[in-house]
């Protein structure tokens, strides 16, 4: 544990609570919950008047109703999260020298070395009154040693609160708290550290490392780190233009436009699997177009934070729209998803059914085991081929694989180097590219 480290971790109070408050005082004092409201629905938010209840977020709507008859349900507008969101961030990013996003509503911000030119929990103190006074919006920090414990910290101290501790004060601070206030340890290993009869922090310190491992493997080797208060990741230095893209150059041009909408989409397809897969979000969508004559044009959007497949592919066709607005061949057409953050999904709040993100996790589930083009949309796919009689042929995949060998021992060497689309989307199209920035 490095003991001169200063890192601060700042977390917006129940977030998206506290923008509906901003929006309507007149929900203040009250059991507010957002999201959750139909009978399928999942607690996304809620306020510490509806915590007293028991509720708490990813609930079922229906329990927390059952739970607090009397709180009052907001359908919530990621739209305004998401603004809120970019402010902080932007009055952050302007007063120090390294900072971390770590989700929608909370940073990680390294002062380590500031402290010789100010107290580091002056400037965080100052900090947050800065973003409390601009944003009206309450916010909670706490500054300790490495980021395990400084997170810590902030939960203890919440709603509205600050607090440090230093190095000496660490473990004297963890020990007596339950084991559930450490973060990574799940509902699964909060129950086996239980059947252990490990309950408080001190207990779960004091256990050796290689019974721990044994039990839990690298995963209780890591719990047990942090619960002695040792935390060695580093600070992530924010970069706003983080992204993730492919594009695709076709073979000839053309100017099918259900064809590329249906590259579109199936490139949004692939791209929102990955978010997913990186737990990331993203908050900007980028569609470049290119014309026979090499002419470039690009249209982005900035959208709410999300890794949904529906909203970024009709984004992507709307911005495709605006782009192509001459009558001319394209000869190449990209997708880009920027300023990322890690998160999850938050149902609810785009009009997303549980039904269908269950869907989105299903599907995601099949790519993981069998492959990315395993599931795809139905848009996506082209129409079977049909003989004279109108009967689909059926597909032979011995039949079609020699059929494409003997057809590439047919082309030149240098044609056979050529990259090929080897995706679903139309490969008689063109070829792909995969960006990462």
């Amino acid at each position: 544990m490095d003991k001169d480290k200063q890192i601060i971790h700042m977390d917006q109070d129940a977030f998206f609570v506290s923008v509906e408050l901003k929006k309507n005082p007149k929900l203040i004092g009250k059991p507010v919950i957002v999201g959750g409201n139909s009978d399928r629905g999942v607690v996304t938010s809620c306020s510490y008047e509806a915590r007293k209840f028991g509720v708490h977020a990813a609930m079922p709507g229906r329990m927390a109703k059952q739970l607090c008859p009397q709180a009052i349900f907001v359908r919530g507008n990621m739209d305004d999260y998401s603004k809120a969101s970019h402010e902080i961030t932007e009055i952050i990013s302007e007063r120090v020298p390294l900072f971390e996003k770590a989700s929608i509503d909370e940073h990680y911000i390294d002062m380590t070395g500031m402290d010789k030119f100010f107290g580091c929990m002056k400037f965080a103190s100052e900090l947050r009154q800065t973003i409390i006074k601009e944003t009206g919006l309450p916010i909670s920090f706490g500054l300790s040693v490495n980021k395990t414990v400084s997170k810590i910290v902030t939960n203890e101290c919440k709603p509205n609160g600050e607090m440090e501790i230093p190095f000496p004060g660490v473990r004297p601070f963890l020990n007596p708290l339950a084991v559930h206030k450490i973060p990574g340890i799940g509902d699964a290993t909060h129950k086996k550290l239980s059947e252990m009869g490990v309950r408080k922090v001190q207990t779960l310190a004091e256990i050796p490392q290689e019974l721990m491992f044994k039990i839990l493997g690298h995963h209780g080797l890591g719990i047990w780190q942090k619960a002695n208060g040792i935390d060695l990741s580093p600070v992530v230095p924010y970069r706003e233009r983080k992204s993730i893209g492919t594009q695709t150059t076709f073979e000839s041009d053309s100017m099918d436009i259900s064809k590329m909408k249906a590259i579109l989409s199936g490139m949004v397809t692939n791209l929102t699997y990955e978010l997913r897969s990186q737990q990331k979000l993203t908050a900007c969508i980028t569609v470049t177009i290119r014309y026979s004559n090499f002419e470039t044009v690009t249209q982005q959007a900035r959208i709410p934070y999300t890794a949904l497949d529906s909203l970024l592919i009709n984004k992507a066709h709307d911005l495709f729209k605006k782009l192509y607005s001459k009558r001319m061949l394209l000869r190449l057409i990209g997708v880009r998803l920027s300023h990322l953050v890690s998160g999850f999904e938050q149902i609810g709040l785009y009009h997303t059914s549980e039904e269908e993100y269950d869907l989105y996790q299903a599907m995601d589930k099949v790519r993981d085991h069998y492959g990315i083009e395993s599931v795809v949309k139905a848009c996506i796919v082209k129409r079977p081929e049909r003989d004279e009689q109108g009967k689909i042929i059926k597909y032979n995949p011995r039949k079609k694989h020699l059929e494409e060998k003997q057809e590439e021992e047919t082309q030149p060497v240098d044609e056979r180097k050529k990259s090929r689309i080897r995706t679903f989307i139309n490969s008689d199209l063109g070829t792909a590219t995969k960006l990462d920035g």
